[in-house]
């Protein structure tokens, strides 16, 4: 039986085990490594591929080119690597669904390597499969790393995630195995397998197909110490402000964070990655803290003399570099990881499942009657709510600015975003945010009623995240629209061509402001100049999208009327579009949506660092 034939088989009765059981394949063939990885993947359920390939991958290639053919698999040939990796990463954050990135030796590695930061990040479990040199040193291979030592990406990859070099033919059924493992564990990671170009045609003599590792659940585990759950009933006993901070990691815990919090007369603050947990209408929610939070959520976390952390990584801008919790005089914290659960000092770490801890320690509380009745710290944080609704809706109520740049009154970021994100809502569009000011003014704004909602990249801060994630508009059944800068989209515009040539329907939104303003914002405010964040180049980025057959470029305007007509246009195309937005930069505070919290950078490190230290968390 050639591949060809096993491949139509295997189609015809749905997966592997099926087409064994069948006879319509044997389970002892004869298959190359290569042809091993690819089934090995499959029973996995990992069918997409994002790829650039070279000469390091092109016996992989060949195969999933056969399983395409059968209707068993997708590639989704790319332009850069980095956009790749980014799409498959976006694609795990959204769907769920695990996919991998095949790529060269080499610089096209590299490429991918950068992008694997975000995956590892943001708890994306996905898989990056690397043509590697060959294992008989014969010689420097074309495109390694010349150093006189053996596996040097090896080396390099395993600092990002779990990785594993194929040297051995018959390792391939370790490396799958091991892949299975660290791309399902909660918050995993990404897995790089290493497959050298000598060994990925060779030919497993009577493989048994029955040995490719399935796909793994992994359980759920739950504290199963009530000692500690009672510890923690004690200190919501003996606290008066209390704050719930949640990361992506609470992400399904909405209902027993908002009945956790009702119970203990608690505020609730959110990461930025953590965006319609609590929906933003809940009274209860303070929304977003950090160095780029909001009034009420970090005045919130300020004053709270007891910290409830759920699923959440102390990332120093969601807790303004460790300088947030001023008065706090212990933390619960609820992880999986035990090194994040015990990030602060004074800690009574919960471990384990977040959702079933959460209902255990609920359960506690209401046996032990430590409830709270509503008082002063409600109406506190009630207060803080109003001011920072009233602060949005006095940046909302402005109808532009006159821009330097532009040279023109233009839209501010604050209204344009806003007018962007109610546009998506409303249409049920998944909204993707790139690294910059747009992401930070963007998490600042996002009103969602229900997770899954936004996504943005809050480990690496990746500018190009969004623009290459809209290509999950042809990988799945989502409708995104990234949120890009202008910085940020010429990190990686390829996605312009790769999502036309892969039928990607989305749309792309420029905020255009002509500099990296989150950098410029941040030079002022440290050193009162800018220095090299800008350039004097216009770009007429709706003549760039107009130029590739089957991309729909649109101008945003001048308003919001103008911005609303061009946004419905661009949602009504059949495809890929991009609407081009001028915003304002400047001084004028309208034109932003502030800065409330510390930040360890730059000229504040020595103030910083004092108030973190005299915290002593």
């Amino acid at each position: 039986m050639n591949r060809q034939e096993r491949a139509a088989a295997i189609a015809k009765y749905g997966c592997i085990d099926n087409a064994i059981a069948a006879h319509a394949i044997p389970q002892f063939v004869d298959i190359s490594v290569s042809e091993a990885i690819v089934l090995g993947l499959l029973k996995q359920g990992v069918t997409k591929f994002c790829a650039i390939f070279g000469h390091g991958t092109t016996d992989i290639a060949e195969v999933l080119r056969v399983y395409e053919e059968a209707g068993l698999v997708r590639t989704f040939n790319v332009r850069h690597e980095t956009a790749g990796a980014h799409a498959i990463t976006v694609l795990k954050m959204v769907t769920g669904e695990t996919a991998a990135m095949i790529t060269s030796i080499g610089p096209g590695a590299m490429h991918a390597f950068a992008g694997s930061l975000a995956a590892a990040s943001n708890g994306a479990g996905v898989w990056h499969i690397y043509g590697d040199e060959t294992t008989q040193d014969e010689g420097f291979n074309m495109q390694q790393i010349p150093g006189n030592e053996q596996g040097l990406f090896l080396k390099m990859m395993s600092h990002m995630g779990r990785a594993y070099s194929v040297y051995e033919p018959w390792s391939v059924v370790s490396a799958l195995r091991a892949g299975a493992i660290t791309t399902s564990a909660q918050f995993a990671q990404p897995f790089f397998m290493l497959a050298p170009m000598n060994v990925q045609p060779v030919i497993l003599r009577n493989f048994n197909l029955a040995e490719l590792p399935e796909r793994v659940d992994i359980p759920l585990l739950e504290c199963a110490d009530t000692n500690i759950f009672l510890d923690a009933v004690e200190a919501v006993k003996a606290a008066r402000k209390i704050t719930i901070k949640i990361g992506q990691g609470a992400r399904g815990c909405g209902r027993e964070i908002i009945e956790l919090a009702n119970l203990i007369d608690a505020a609730i603050v959110s990461g930025p990655n953590a965006s319609g947990i609590v929906p933003y209408s809940e009274k209860r929610y303070m929304t977003v803290g950090g160095s780029k939070g909001s009034i009420s959520g970090n005045f919130a976390m300020n004053e709270a003399d007891l910290v409830i952390i759920i699923g959440a990584r102390a990332v120093c801008q969601w807790d303004c570099s460790g300088t947030a919790w001023k008065k706090a005089k212990t933390i619960i914290n609820f992880n999986i990881n035990p090194v994040h659960a015990f990030h602060y000092n004074k800690t009574i770490a919960i471990t384990g499942d977040a959702k079933s801890n959460l209902r255990a320690f609920i359960e506690s509380l209401t046996e032990t009657c430590a409830g709270k009745k509503e008082g002063a710290w409600t109406k506190a944080i009630m207060k803080k709510r109003a001011e920072w609704t009233a602060f949005k809706n006095e940046r909302y109520s402005c109808t532009g600015l006159v821009d330097a740049a532009w040279k023109r009154k233009v839209l501010t970021q604050p209204v344009a975003i806003k007018t962007v994100c109610d546009f998506a809502d409303a249409a049920g569009a998944i909204k993707l945010f790139d690294a910059g000011d747009v992401q930070a003014n963007g998490f600042q704004i996002v009103e969602d009623k229900v997770e899954g909602q936004t996504f943005t990249d809050t480990g690496a801060s990746y500018m190009g995240l969004a623009s290459s994630g809209v290509l999950i508009g042809a990988m799945s059944d989502v409708y995104p629209v990234a949120f890009c800068g202008d910085g940020s989209f010429m990190m990686n515009p390829q996605i312009l061509i790769d999502g036309v040539q892969h039928g990607a329907k989305g749309m792309i939104v420029i905020f255009d402001n002509r500099r990296m303003a989150a950098i410029t914002g941040l030079q002022y405010a440290q050193y009162s100049k800018e220095y090299k964040t800008n350039d004097t180049v216009a770009v007429d980025y709706v003549a760039m999208a107009n130029s590739v057959k089957g991309v729909k470029g649109i101008f945003g305007g001048y308003t919001v009327k103008e911005l609303k007509k061009a946004l419905a246009e661009a949602h009504a195309f059949k495809g890929l579009s991009l609407v081009h937005v001028p915003v304002y930069n400047g001084p004028d505070e309208l034109g932003g949506m502030g800065v409330f919290g510390d930040w360890n950078v730059g000229n504040w490190c020595e103030r910083v660092q004092v108030e973190h230290h005299k915290i002593g968390l």
